[in-house]
This record gives structure tokens, C-alpha cells and sequence, in this order.
């Protein structure tokens, strides 16, 4: 038996943590999120790099791995970016779904697993 099989699948923040957490998560993909890729029960998020963003990505992953430890959340370098992955067991992919969704709008997501469709920086109106 795997951890995975012994690893409740359910979150343990109450209503208040968990709008709290998702306004932060919101909030760091509307300044950095560059794309969403979903592949399968995986999904790979690009961020604009930077200290301030890798520090904000790992204290999220941190406190993911307290409240859903069924998620597996692994942050990366690639070229001038950091590469969010997020991926759970079967039973627990519409979490990872909602997690990954949360940083961005579900309109600017790949699903095809081939490319990756990219957010265009929106500048305000002169």
C-alpha cells in the first residue's frame, strides 16, 4: 500500500482559510502566470521568474503540502521561468484541476498537452 492509498483526498482548511488562499493564489497568477498547460491529470503552470515570485510559489506549495498532502506540487527553473507542476492521484485530479485553476482564467488553458497558450499582458488603456 502506497502513502497515496492511505492519504485522505480532502482538504482540511475551513471556508475562511481557503477564500484566503485562493485570493493569494489568484493574486500571484494575475502578476505572474505566463501559461497553463493541462496534460492529463497534470498540470504545468509558467511563471514569470523572479525571487519575490519563487518565494510566493513555494510558501503556496508549502501550505498545499499541510492542507491536501494527496497533491503532488513540484516547482522548477526553466530558462528565465518557473514551472509549476500539479498533479494528484486519479481521485483526486479535480483538485489538482481547482488548484491550477485558481491561478488563472480557465479561458487562457491548453488542454491539448502539444503547446502552450499564452496570457497577453494586459497594459491599461491610455
Amino acid at each position: 500500500m502506497t502513502d497515496s492509498d492511505t492519504t485522505p483526498i480532502a482538504c482540511s482548511l475551513g471556508g475562511g482559510e481557503l477564500r484566503e488562499r485562493l485570493v493569494r493564489i489568484a493574486a500571484l497568477g494575475a502578476r505572474s502566470l505566463i501559461s497553463h498547460r493541462a496534460n492529463g491529470g497534470t498540470h504545468v503552470l509558467r511563471f514569470r521568474g523572479g525571487a519575490e515570485t519563487r518565494g510566493e510559489l513555494e510558501e503556496i506549495v508549502a501550505a498545499e503540502a499541510g492542507c491536501c498532502p494527496f497533491l503532488e506540487l513540484s516547482i522548477d527553473s526553466r530558462d528565465s521561468d518557473l514551472v509549476l507542476s500539479i498533479s494528484a492521484p486519479r481521485d483526486a485530479e479535480p483538485a489538482a484541476k481547482a488548484l491550477a485553476l485558481a491561478f488563472g482564467s480557465a479561458s487562457d488553458i491548453d488542454h491539448s498537452g502539444v503547446g502552450e497558450s499564452r496570457k497577453r499582458a494586459r497594459r491599461p488603456a491610455p
